[in-house]
């Protein structure tokens, strides 16, 4: 999704920090409804993937599992990770080693489907 007139800037990443991009233009539109709706929760995840896309597992931050466990991304298979920003909120991403980015392709104020 290009920016466009008023949209947000996102500062450049400076020094060993993740570049953070939209994967998917679902997840730039989720983004915002929870930037709207968990500001807070949705910033410490955002400088969570920026600063360590791979903390240790605990209740807010673990790598998929079984099948969503990774994600085809350009001919790479990418772990993907989900970061809890809510009661059902979530936010699925891909830490690509190559590009230094992480990539995201899932942000929702709803519970993913898939993990039901």
């Amino acid at each position: 999704m290009s920016p466009k007139r008023l949209d947000r800037v996102a500062p450049p990443p400076v020094g060993s920090e993740w570049e953070v991009r939209f994967g998917t233009s679902e997840a730039a539109k989720g983004w915002d409804e929870l930037c709207t709706r968990a500001r807070e929760k949705t910033r410490s995840a955002y400088e969570q993937m920026r600063s360590d896309p791979r903390p240790p597992e605990g209740d807010s931050y673990h790598r998929l599992r079984g099948g969503l466990s990774t994600r085809e991304w350009r001919g790479r298979q990418l772990e993907q990770w989900q970061i809890k920003v809510s009661g059902s909120g979530r936010i699925w991403y891909l830490p690509d080693d190559d590009a230094h980015t992480v990539l995201v392709v899932h942000a929702s104020i709803g519970h993913p489907k898939q993990t039901e």
